[in-house]
């Protein structure tokens, strides 16, 4: 790593960002839930990859309905992926089913407090476990998330990709340097909320910032150009088809295996559209090898554009009346046969449950 920080820095550096916390630290439900291990645990998992304000509903309605790790533990996956509908990024709420039976199974249902004991839960990694560690126990551990990069990466002018393995050792290793020992939990907070507050990607209110006297890239005149930016990848575009599979009134389901995308939700049967074939005759095909049932695709009832973090789709829906064939669940974890209304009782994804709205408004 390189020689960036001597020791009156490094006490500069905390003294000022953590005078600039108390007053301006923002009002956080799990912040007033510090103390409690299980509740910082479920808002680092809600706010990966999802902003605080999205997070904000979702984070009550969990806990209303599993106020405790052994609540969780015991729901039925359906259950918790049904609480969690909206929030995206399923497999987060798959692994916080898991890891709160594994917490009851091998911690009597505490969540653990050191880093090493976190790492060993499904769906925690480096920087959920410093999170945890730190916030709700006050362990010395370090946090690296985005914001907490950026602050780094204008601070000391680190113009290197902070994506690069070598760059995430070097930012990993500053953060931990910088930790003031025994207030790591505030200090971490801080960090954060620097990065989402004032030092944003675009406009950073550097006239604002606690640190703006000793700040690298500002006195360069190049925070916007910091951290290093990279030209995104065209993300790939699928056509999809599915069916609404009409008998006697009731609607056709089916389950999503586990070990898949969007695993343990429920969707409409149909799938990727191949080349050489309409998307009819894609909706015929997928339900067919999904479920070994034969049926009549009509009229094309909804179109939903919709992307997801790596690709993006076409999603149309065509309603069909069954012709034969008892459903096999073979493509599929399971199927039911459900009302119009019952849907609302089900855990689809975003983009079915556009459909789903537009069912339900026309009935």
């Amino acid at each position: 790593m390189r020689n960036r920080l001597t020791p009156a820095r490094r006490t500069r550096f905390a003294a000022r960002l953590l005078l600039w916390y108390d007053q301006n630290k923002r009002d956080l439900p799990w912040r007033r839930d510090a103390h409690d291990p299980y509740r910082v645990w479920i808002s680092e998992i809600l706010l990966q990859q999802t902003q605080v304000a999205t997070v904000m509903p979702y984070y009550a309605r969990f806990l209303a309905r599993f106020p405790t790790v052994r609540a969780l533990a015991a729901a039925s996956l359906d259950d918790v992926l049904k609480t969690w509908e909206g929030a995206g990024y399923y497999a987060r709420a798959r692994h916080l089913h898991r890891a709160a039976q594994e917490i009851v199974a091998r911690f009597d249902g505490k969540v653990p407090p050191t880093v090493d004991e976190l790492l060993t839960l499904p769906g925690i990694g480096r920087y959920t476990a410093g999170a945890i560690a730190s916030i709700a126990f006050n362990r010395d551990a370090p946090v690296l998330d985005g914001n907490v990069t950026r602050v780094l990466c204008r601070y000391l002018n680190i113009a290197d990709d902070p994506k690069s393995a070598g760059t995430q050792k070097e930012l990993w290793a500053l953060a931990e340097e910088l930790l003031p020992r025994g207030r790591a939990g505030k200090f971490n907070q801080a960090l954060m909320d620097l990065g989402a507050t004032v030092c944003t990607p675009r406009r950073p209110l550097c006239s604002a910032c606690p640190l703006n006297r000793s700040c690298a890239a500002r006195r360069l005149g190049i925070q916007a150009q910091l951290p290093a930016k990279h030209q995104k990848k065209t993300l790939p575009h699928h056509q999809v088809a599915v069916g609404l599979i009409w008998k006697r009134g009731r609607i056709l389901i089916a389950k999503r295996f586990a070990k898949d995308l969007l695993g343990g939700l429920w969707e409409f049967p149909g799938g990727h559209q191949e080349k050489r074939e309409s998307l009819k005759q894609c909706v015929r095909r997928e339900v067919r090898e999904e479920l070994e049932t034969e049926v009549h695709v009509e009229d094309e009832f909804a179109v939903v554009e919709h992307a997801y973090s790596h690709f993006r789709i076409t999603l149309h829906a065509f309603n069909c009346q069954w012709v034969r064939g008892r459903p096999r669940a073979i493509g599929c974890a399971e199927y039911k046969w459900v009302s119009p209304r019952e849907l609302s009782r089900y855990a689809f994804p975003s983009a079915n449950r556009k459909i789903i709205a537009k069912v339900m408004g026309e009935r």
